[in-house]
């Protein structure tokens, strides 16, 4: 068999890693474009379209946390193949369906399929890379997700104009069958448990306590809060801009392209600030206050375009910045052998702040408050802090889990 001695192993098992996390996220986000058109095919409403989004993100929501538990208990690479596959073949199938019922059956397997990537890629990850790069390697699994949100769109309904619905989505789908194949091709590089971690397994009591300990309850806090404000600038920040401050709809579009942009590039940098200090907190809550600080600026503030699309990019630094850290410090919070577990139960805490807050930050504009959502999100920010901070401070007193085995 063929070895690839160009890259090293960080680098291999970090591409293929990568590979699956960019298909999860391209993936949540190409159904979207099919919307107008599927309106059409199978005569139905918005509401009902808007189901298959809601039933992919609900069941990968419910399942993560049980999945996590099994990740650790039987290792991460055989789920990250399957999961990768059933959501890779869900997708492809889409193009076969004849009734919308069918789209949403399949996006449901599709969610079963994606809640599989954060705690087998994050048990993987911190098993297989080195130490001292953890951080960079975290900070790119983050960054090649954020290219996945932003290349569905585009790329899904470019396709369909050129080649039909049915045709782009057996595309999409099948083009994760090499990255399928890639990591079982490479799986012996995916390690699943280093050093001490080949202990004995904890119990499931034990795991459950763990999870619902105070430590890990906090840091759940932490991320379902942070989601709550992500999903003001994700869902209202091009509307806010518009009716608050005037911004035309192309000017406010580019407003929020430049937070995610600037975002993006700060995952990255976060990643190598995280591999050079342990200060983690301190850096997240430098970042996150600024970040704050530059919404309530954009929110009670009118300025001109082009440094609206300024200041927000470098807000989205900021905060893009704090996200590795972040990460970093939960891994370091869970005992070995639990990575799995402890990163399924709080990226269920990121969807449920996602599904929090849009109805409420919409119920603020047509009050005829847009202005109140950015100083909602900055609020929020801030609260998160709240929890960061008693988090870190709880789990340095609390026994580790693998201490008692």
């Amino acid at each position: 068999m063929p070895r690839l001695p160009s890259l090293g192993k960080d680098a291999r098992v970090n591409a293929l890693i990568g590979s699956g996390h960019f298909l999860s996220h391209y993936y949540q986000l190409c159904l979207p474009p099919m919307f107008i058109v599927w309106q059409g095919e199978f005569g139905v409403s918005f509401a009902e379209l808007g189901l298959a989004m809601a039933l992919m993100s609900a069941t990968t929501a419910v399942v993560q946390s049980p999945i996590g538990f099994l990740v650790d208990r039987y290792g991460a690479r055989r789920f990250l193949i399957g999961g990768t596959m059933v959501m890779t073949l869900s997708i492809a199938a889409m193009g076969f369906a004849t009734a919308f019922w069918q789209i949403a059956l399949l996006a449901m397997l599709s969610g079963l399929g994606n809640s599989v990537i954060h705690p087998a890629d994050y048990a993987i990850l911190s098993a297989s890379v080195k130490p001292e790069r953890i951080g960079r390697s975290f900070s790119l699994h983050t960054f090649v997700g954020h290219v996945g949100f932003a290349a569905a769109p585009p790329v899904t309904a470019a396709l369909t104009l050129l080649i039909g619905w049915r045709q782009a989505l057996l595309l999409v789908g099948l083009v994760g069958i090499p990255v399928v194949l890639s990591i079982i091709w490479q799986s012996r590089i995916l390690l699943e448990a280093r050093g001490e971690q080949r202990r004995r397994r904890s119990s499931f009591v034990e795991s459950t306590r763990f999870l619902f300990s105070r430590s890990i309850l906090l840091f759940f806090g932490f991320f379902m809060v942070s989601s709550m404000a992500g999903a003001g600038i994700q869902s209202w920040l091009i509307t806010v801009l518009h009716r608050s401050h005037g911004l035309s709809l192309e000017a406010a579009s580019s407003a929020l392209t430049g937070y995610m942009i600037g975002t993006m590039s700060g995952v990255l940098l976060g990643g190598w600030v995280a591999d050079r200090t342990d200060k983690h907190l301190s850096f997240v809550i430098v970042l996150t206050v600024l970040g704050a600080g530059v919404m309530l600026l954009v929110g009670l503030v009118g300025l001109p375009q082009f440094v609206t699309v300024a200041v927000l990019f470098g807000g989205g630094l900021m905060i893009g910045a704090s996200r590795t850290p972040r990460d970093v410090m939960v891994k370091d919070a869970a005992p070995p052998g639990e990575i799995g577990k402890v990163f399924g139960f709080i990226s269920s805490g990121l969807s449920l702040g996602g599904a929090i807050m849009p109805v409420f930050y919409g119920f603020l504009i047509d009050s005829g408050r847009p202005e109140f959502v950015l100083v909602l999100v900055a609020a929020l920010w801030l609260a998160s802090l709240l929890f960061a901070g008693s988090a870190r401070a709880t789990r340095q007193r609390e026994p580790v889990l693998a201490a008692a085995e």
